[in-house]
């Protein structure tokens, strides 16, 4: 009876979820121009609503299949004040005409002009999404979780949750459920994923790295009722971290917004921190090929969101890119996105 009534609960609020930020999706696209689809996209086949629901269903069974069976624990959804849901909503319809403006103006509204005090890579300064700020003030970091949930109609949780499977896979091989071990988030953002391991794993000892302080400032709130959680400002290309030193690393939708030549040293970088036998976890978005009716759908996307390195991501070579210091375990695919898991192999 118990487990009935979880699920009823889960399924409540996970329609609840859907409705609300699927609804504020398909009210943004009517109120924004459509905009023009490049020439070798048109006529190619894409998913339409009804496919979209369906495979966000299926999202959803999964996530409630890993929390029956143990996997990692209920989530929290609307347990908050939601008055701030309203808030955040008003919030990014206000800021809706300026999202629009730089999608139909010029390329050079793309890249931010106020930069504030610090050391940046050039390929960080861009409005990413079109959102105002990019990820470099206080309003984007409030903003931020919201429009990705509005993105993806209220399945972005969910997708995320899944890299907590390949992590309690990592955790159980140690046999001390985790006690000791040590996880790097590289790119952690406002923590939502974060958040997450420390829900399931309280004593983990966890690590978040970002580019963006007004970020982790967002993610030291999420994680301020936990100890043995370190949050530092850094590039993934240049971990402030020693040789070995972490157990598991995870990005979390972090390749994709990378040039190749930044992933590669951002993965050069994670098998120096990694441990021999260790993990990398790596959930990010579909490929092409991974999900062939999503393809098109797929090469739209960094024009309708300028995603600048998106394309690129597509076409990546992830085993290539991985190399020979990481061998893929796992992969799995997850709406919109997919879920690999490697090991640091023992061959230095």
């Amino acid at each position: 009876m118990a487990i009935g009534l979880e699920k009823l609960a889960y399924e409540a609020a996970q329609t609840a979820r859907v409705g609300w930020f699927f609804g504020q999706k398909i009210l943004a696209q009517r109120l924004t121009r459509t905009i023009e689809v490049p020439a070798r996209l048109r006529g190619r086949k894409m998913p339409d609503l009804s496919r979209l629901l369906a495979d966000l269903r299926r999202l959803l069974e999964q996530d409630w299949r890993n929390v029956e069976a143990g996997i990692y624990a209920a989530p929290e959804d609307w347990r908050g004040n939601p008055l701030n849901e309203l808030r955040r909503a008003l919030d990014f319809f206000a800021d809706l005409g300026a999202v629009e403006a730089r999608r139909h103006g010029e390329r050079r509204e793309r890249l931010l002009s106020d930069v504030p005090e610090g050391t940046y890579p050039p390929y960080y300064l861009q409005h990413f999404h079109f959102q105002t700020g990019g990820y470099l003030t206080e309003e984007s970091a409030e903003r931020y979780d919201h429009q990705v949930e509005v993105l993806f109609g209220g399945g972005a949780a969910a997708m995320r949750r899944q890299a907590l499977v390949p992590l309690r896979a990592a955790l159980l091989r140690r046999g001390d459920g985790g006690r000791g071990a040590r996880l790097l988030d590289i790119g952690c953002g406002t923590g939502v994923f974060l958040r997450e391991v420390k829900r399931n794993y309280p004593r983990l000892a966890v690590y978040g790295l970002d580019l963006s302080q007004p970020y982790l400032a967002v993610a030291r709130r999420r994680l301020a009722e936990w100890s043995r959680a370190t949050l530092r400002q850094g590039a993934g290309e240049a971990l402030p971290f020693g040789d070995a030193s972490f157990d598991a690393v995870s990005c979390i939708y972090l390749l994709h917004e990378l040039p190749p030549r930044v992933r590669k040293s951002v993965m050069a970088e994670i098998r120096r921190v990694l441990r021999p036998g260790g993990t990398l976890i790596v959930t990010d978005s579909l490929q092409t090929g991974d999900q062939p009716d999503y393809d098109a759908l797929l090469e739209i996307f960094p024009v309708a969101f300028h995603e600048p390195y998106y394309a690129g991501y597509l076409r990546e070579d992830l085993d290539a890119l991985f190399g020979s210091g990481l061998a893929r375990e796992s992969t799995s695919v997850a709406y919109f996105s997919k879920i690999l898991s490697c090991r640091r192999t023992y061959n230095m």
